[in-house]
């Protein structure tokens, strides 16, 4: 089986977390952050998932090392990373990873 996939590296920042009780902003920030994110230079895309638990995990895709510092000292994000820290989570963890190569599979199939 023969893949195509991106060679060009770039930069994965990996943020899974444990959310607290009750919603408290949560929603609207998390809409806004997605938002802002999307128009910072360098910003290539984002996945995220959470669970009935409250465990997530983000993992956005940035061009550069110096577009996630940019991003990291945006003034509105410093304030959502606060009240994280303050009120939304229990628990995270970031994680910056080189993406060397990807690839992806999708079926033309739909299966029930």
């Amino acid at each position: 089986m023969e893949t195509t996939g991106r060679s060009d590296s770039r930069y994965a920042v990996i943020f899974t977390s444990k959310r607290t009780n009750g919603d408290n902003g949560y929603g609207e920030i998390a809409e806004r952050m997605d938002e802002l994110a999307s128009q910072q230079p360098g910003f290539i895309g984002a996945d995220s998932v959470r669970d009935s638990s409250g465990a997530g995990i983000t993992v956005s895709y940035w061009d550069s090392l110096e577009a996630i510092r940019a991003w990291k000292r945006n003034e509105e994000h410093l304030t959502a990373q606060r009240n994280g820290r303050e009120q939304w989570y229990s628990s995270y963890q970031v994680k910056i990873c080189k993406v060397e190569k990807e690839y992806d599979f999708y079926s033309s199939e739909l299966k029930e």
